[in-house]
């Protein structure tokens, strides 16, 4: 049974870093022999994870239960909120959709149940890890919604756990932000947070030295580390507020231009990440038609709300331009859940689940139908993906609302132990599944990508990368970096004076 010593990553605003951080720690902490866990207690994100049990959470916390070698559980996200309309979002309580709600409502009504299944995942974890790296949200710093929030200080209250604040200095204004943040915390917890992370630094650190003594003088709070910013970091996003980040520099000797199409409520667009590190491929975000242009492959990403942004994909032209590029032949158009959704003949929403919008027609490029539907699917998957007359093993996951049916002769794209997923053309031109991560398959994605090479008269390229392998690599290079730049010795022995005395106050109770 492990004991549990938290530590806690707050940020000055959203996009500081703090997952990066806390997937750093989480590798770091396992390396040294804890048995790690990490923990957000409230996440806001259209990019989410499945557990092995089929269950729905933060991507973050999968991929930091990943860095530490062990399995993600619910117990790491208890609550998830998946905006998936103006002014509401779905709110998944351990795994499973609870309700939608606005955020007036789910303030006022959910807040005592939030804190309930807050106090027992963090007890859970407790119980059975060493170290418990958690990561707070937005800005503990939100004066005008500390009065009900949780994820931020009331969590670290909880847990009692000392607070490292982590600003970005890519955005400027770092000491400012890091001296507000730390006036505007009550005395309680400004008192808990034992440094300052300076995330994102690019140039000479000697440069920075004189604002280091300043702020630690002013504020009485030490710099625990200045962290260099990692180009290129091999582990994924979360938030979308990265993509205008995403698209890879533009480089016109690669031979394959791959066009994502980025709707309103994107989500898990974490899909096409292998593509950014083929050597061939130039992978590029698109709002507009003209964006669109002729790319040798378009993508059709998942989607929190499939009806709504198919209308956003109509009314800016995309749609129209995905149609005429389909009729020339020449690009090859994979739609992924709800991308697949909109590859077909009609998307109804009888119900208004996701959208006040109840029927429109698709893309028409695939002979298949959705309904939505209230039942969530959450699955991991696997089967036989039949393609170039090759069949590939893949696994992957499923989470999605609709009901696809697909009607008339067709070809399935994946095999199932006992059904199929998907569909495709018979030139195999246009295809469509609900699995998520399907290109995260090496031997599919080298099939494939070779495919549209040998179709523009290119030569196949035969040694590809292992994704699986630079994602490991990767997490080994964040864990180093921060170690060689952070007081890890500090931190250390800051976690264990606070766990020294939570035991020595609850020995008195």
């Amino acid at each position: 049974m492990g004991k549990g010593v938290p530590i806690m990553f707050q940020g000055t605003h959203s996009d500081a870093g703090k997952s990066v951080i806390v997937t750093a720690f989480c590798r770091i902490f396992a390396q040294d022999g804890y048995k790690t866990a990490p923990f957000k207690s409230q996440n806001m994100a259209l990019n989410s994870y499945i557990t092995i049990d089929g269950k729905e959470i933060g991507r973050a916390q999968g991929v930091q239960a990943e860095a530490a070698f062990i399995q993600a559980t619910t117990d790491m996200n208890p609550i998830l909120i998946k905006p998936n309309r103006d002014y509401e979002s779905q709110i998944v309580v351990h795994g499973k959709p609870y309700k939608n709600m606005q955020a007036g409502e789910y303030r006022k009504a959910f807040f005592q149940k939030g804190l309930a299944l807050i106090q027992e995942s963090l007890t859970n974890l407790t119980n059975t890890y060493d170290r418990i790296v958690i990561e707070g949200a937005g800005s503990p710093a939100e004066i005008n919604l500390n009065d009900r929030e949780l994820v931020n200080m009331r969590v670290a209250r909880m847990a009692n756990a000392p607070v490292v604040l982590i600003g970005d200095i890519e955005k400027g204004g770092v000491f400012a932000s890091l001296v507000g943040t730390l006036q505007l915390l009550d005395r309680e917890d400004h008192d808990r947070v034992i440094g300052v992370i300076i995330n994102k630094f690019r140039g000479d650190v000697r440069l920075l030295e004189p604002g280091l003594k300043w702020f630690e003088e002013y504020s009485g709070k030490k710099v625990l580390g200045v962290i260099p910013y990692i180009p290129h970091l091999n582990i994924d996003a979360e938030d979308s507020v990265v993509l205008n980040q995403y698209t890879s520099a533009v480089n016109e000797e690669k031979e394959i231009d791959i066009a994502v199409i980025q709707y309103p409520k994107i989500s898990n667009f974490t899909d096409i990440d292998p593509f950014f590190h083929e050597q061939d491929c130039h992978v590029r975000f698109v709002t507009r038609s003209h964006q669109v242009k002729n790319p040798d492959i378009v993508i059709l990403p998942g989607s929190k709300n499939t009806i709504e942004d198919f209308k956003f994909l109509k009314e800016s032209g995309i749609a129209q331009k995905i149609v005429e590029l389909h009729e020339k032949k020449q690009t090859h158009i994979i739609g992924i859940c709800g991308g697949y959704q909109m590859l077909g003949l009609k998307i109804t929403d009888p119900e208004g689940i996701e959208s006040s919008h109840h029927e429109m027609e698709g893309l028409s490029l695939l002979p298949l139908r959705t309904t939505m539907k209230k039942d969530k699917t959450t699955v991991l998957s696997e089967g036989h993906l039949h393609f170039n007359d090759q069949s590939y093993h893949v696994k992957g996951y499923e989470i999605h609302m609709g009901a696809t049916n697909v009607s008339g002769d067709f070809s399935p794209l994946i095999q199932l132990s006992d059904s199929v997923d998907g569909c495709k053309t018979s030139d195999e031109r246009v295809m469509g599944t609900y699995f998520h991560g399907v290109f995260h398959n090496d031997d599919f994605r080298k099939g494939y990508l070779n495919a549209v090479r040998i179709s523009k008269g290119l030569t196949p390229i035969e040694e590809r990368i292992s994704f699986n392998q630079l994602r490991e690599e990767a997490f080994d290079l964040l864990a180093d970096h921060v170690r060689n730049h952070v007081d890890l010795t500090f931190i250390q022995h800051e976690m264990e004076r606070f766990y020294q005395r939570s035991v020595k106050i609850d020995s008195h109770i």
